[in-house]
Parts: structure tokens; sequence; C-alpha cells
């Protein structure tokens, strides 16, 4: 039984509780993920995850499997709404949408997207404290319970050679990362992925504190590390998709609450 089943089997049946919604038409799902994508990069921008262009979250699209909903270039977060979202093909070209694709994103995004079949999305962007991190080249410890989430499940890409527009450059970047939900790209910043938009929006912001937390925990003096077996445990209870999605629904709501222009 899978971390997540045993999760599942815990919840209680008499209460309402927010899970995953399935679909009976690929048109419901593909609206459903573009919905999530422009929250998501809402989200993104009132977290003040933007640093000029750069920064992209895809996310597959349900039926043309090999092409995806992205951010379009140039365009703040803040503002994106869900018929601003763009749809690029396996070629980089924008095949729905009136609005360029980032280059870098089609470079990153669509090599993870390939290697990982069952990735819905990913999220990248230049946030503050996934950089400070990622400049020293290590990778997240243990030294609390929420970071725990990516015990042994992120990768390092120890390297960088510039803007990443190569499909190359890509396809290394998708082996770092290999079957983890995260990877920290060395004096870049920070990448993660989800079987929903809104994991891999979770896991993205959650790792962005977790480096705020052990930069900040690091400069007060000497941390004192989970031990090995507890770490492994608690990945198990709050490391997986689903613990990733119900986490991210408060944001969720927030946002659509305070901005629903974002739906048109």
């Amino acid at each position: 039984m899978s971390d997540e089943d045993e999760f599942l089997e815990k919840l209680p049946t008499d209460l309402i509780f927010k899970l995953p919604p399935a679909f009976d038409n690929v048109e419901d799902e593909r609206r459903h993920r573009k919905e999530r994508l422009a929250a998501a990069l809402r989200i993104f921008g009132k977290l003040g995850f933007e640093e000029g262009v750069a920064g992209h979250i895809t996310a597959r699209d349900p039926e043309r499997t090999d092409h995806f909903w992205v951010n379009p270039f140039g365009m703040s977060f803040k503002h994106i709404r869900v018929s601003d979202l763009i749809l690029v093909n396996h070629e980089g070209k924008v095949v729905q949408g009136r609005y360029p694709v980032n280059e870098a994103a089609f470079a990153i995004h669509s090599q993870i997207h390939q290697a990982r079949p069952g990735v819905v999305a990913a999220a990248h962007s230049h946030s503050t404290y996934g950089r400070a991190l990622s400049a020293l080249g290590r990778k997240l410890e243990p030294i609390t319970q929420d970071v725990c989430a990516f015990y042994q499940d992120h990768g390092l890409f120890d390297d960088y050679t510039g803007v990443v527009t190569d499909l190359e450059e890509g396809k290394r970047i998708a082996a770092a990362l290999g079957e983890t939900k995260a990877v920290i790209l060395r004096n870049h910043g920070l990448l993660t992925v989800g079987d929903t938009v809104d994991a891999a929006a979770w896991w993205f912001i959650t790792m962005e504190r977790s480096c705020q937390v052990q930069l900040l925990a690091k400069a007060a003096g000497q941390v004192v590390p989970i031990e090995h077996d507890n770490a492994v445990l608690t990945h198990q209870q709050i490391g997986n998709d689903l613990v990733g999605w119900i986490n991210y629904q408060p944001l969720h709501d927030q946002i659509t609450r305070e901005q629903p222009d974002l739906f048109e």
C-alpha cells in the first residue's frame, strides 16, 4: 500500500474533506488545470517570486500529453488570467494563445515532462532564498518537520553554464531531478514537480521557506538535525503529492476569493 493510500484510509468519512477532483471529460479537466495554473501564478506573484521575466509554471495538457500550458513570456505573475495562458507543443511552438513562450521555460520544462510522464506540473522561479541556498551548492538538511517532505527526495544540479536555452541542458536538469519531487539548480534557484498543479506549487512554496529556515538557522548557530529514521518517517507522513495538494488548498481558496478575475 502506498503512502497516499494509507493517508486516504485515515480520512474521516462523515466530515467534509477536500480531495482532488475526478473528471468525466477532457475538456473539464483541461479547464481545471488552466484555472489552477493561473491561480498558482497569482500566488507566486503575491509571494514575491518574480524576478523580471524569469520564472514559469507548466501544466501538461490532459489530451495532448506532449503539450503543456504555461504563462506567457514577459507578463507579470500578478496579472495572469486563464485566457492569457499559452499552449506549447513538443517543438516549442505556441499552438494556442497570443503571446510568445519563454525560451528557458521550454528548454527546461519540455525535458522534465518528457522524462517524467506522471508529472502533471512543474514550477520554477528565481525566488530569493532558493537562489541564496543554490549559491552554496548544497541540498536541504532535515532540520525541521516541514523540510522532511524533501528528505532523500530532492536533487542537486551541480553546474551552471548560463541561461538555459539548450534542450541538452534541460535533459541534464531532468536527470538531476530523477524520480524526486524537486531539484536545486546551483547558482540559479529551485524547481519542483507534482501530479497536480497544486502539489507542484506547494512543494515550491514550502521548499523556498525551508531554504529560508536553513539559512537563518545556520547563521544563528549549530543546528540540531532530525535523526535519519525520524526524518524518513516524517517524509512518509507529509511527503506525498496528496498531502502537498491538501496543504495548498488554503492558499488557493484565498487567492480565488481575493482575485476572481484570474478565471477570465
